[in-house]
């Protein structure tokens, strides 16, 4: 029996109407039966993580320190038709995560995948405080001409509050989620929110890039000591994202900023949902064969 052959062009046409038809209707649901718990849920990339997360099928748990936004993520997945529950967690308090791990185990019984969203850029840091941020960043436009004031001028307790809760919280979270996940014994994903900081010292200051290259190299140690449980861990190393984190970057002198842009050969910063993509990516099963690895997405910036 013979067949007749599609010209490719209508081949063409039907997989981009399938896609797309798939896409409407709520992705492939490459997520579907999975719990995630997702830190930092409550803006930037925690929130379109989330949001992202549950178009896929995910029952997904936001864990935030503000509760406002946090809420206002879960209404957000609502509306668009997804499952999501929010807990009040303060990334830093060991406490509070278990409370997360546990909340997420009585509402939807199980954890599949845990991403780390939480952290701060810069101490006193408030997730949605613009002006906060911005006030911070004035400060540190000496720095550009005396850059030894910024190492001189830094004081320890401003470095171990970043520390904390970019570490210690990225740390914590995993104790809590991995516990059930090992004991289930269904495997599951962690994805770890690094920064093109993990590698690179002048993508921020000094409690910064230490923390993000400290929470890689706890990703590739996690990596290894979950494998064998079927736990894979995975970064995403983000360049310059447009959130209200990087909102302060308008305040760089416009000869600076062409500068700055002339580093990125995409020449734009990138947008949550990009990293939310990829996130989904390394959550997924299609991502069966990644753990110890960190993903870049940052416009080209390592390709110099």
């Amino acid at each position: 029996m013979t067949y007749p052959l599609w010209p490719r062009n209508c081949l063409t046409m039907f997989a981009v109407q399938f896609k797309e038809a798939c896409w409407a209707y709520g992705g492939f649901m490459r997520l579907e039966g999975k719990v995630a718990v997702i830190t930092g849920g409550g803006n930037g990339l925690g929130r379109a993580t989330a949001r992202r997360f549950a178009s896929e099928g995910a029952k997904v748990v936001v864990a935030d320190i503000v509760d406002e936004l946090g809420e206002e993520t879960v209404q957000m997945v609502a509306s668009d038709g997804g499952a999501a529950s929010f807990i009040h967690c303060d990334a830093v308090s060991a406490q509070d995560n278990h409370a997360m791990a546990a909340h997420a185990l009585e509402n939807y019984g199980a954890i599949d995948i845990l991403v780390t969203a939480a952290g701060v850029s810069h101490p006193g840091y408030k997730s949605g405080d613009n002006d906060a941020s911005l006030k911070w960043w004035a400060k540190r436009m000496d720095y550009f001409e005396n850059p030894a004031t910024e190492l001189l001028d830094l004081e320890l307790e401003d470095f171990r509050q970043v520390m904390a809760i970019n570490l210690d919280g990225t740390l914590l979270a995993a104790q809590a989620c991995v516990a059930p996940m090992v004991e289930a014994g269904n495997g599951g994903s962690i994805v770890t929110i690094a920064s093109i900081a993990a590698k690179h010292p002048d993508a921020g200051p000094i409690p910064y890039v230490c923390s993000k290259s400290a929470v890689w190299m706890l990703t590739k140690k996690m990596a290894r000591l979950l494998a064998t449980s079927g736990i894979r861990v995975n970064a995403i190393g983000p360049g310059y994202i447009d959130t209200h984190m990087t909102k302060m970057i308008e305040l760089i002198p416009e000869e600076r900023l062409t500068q700055f842009f002339a580093n990125i050969p995409m020449g734009r910063k990138g947008v949550p949902d990009e990293i939310a993509n990829t996130a989904l990516f390394l959550a997924s099963d299609e991502a069966s064969y990644f753990t110890g690895e960190i993903l870049h997405p940052d416009g080209g910036y390592f390709t110099e």
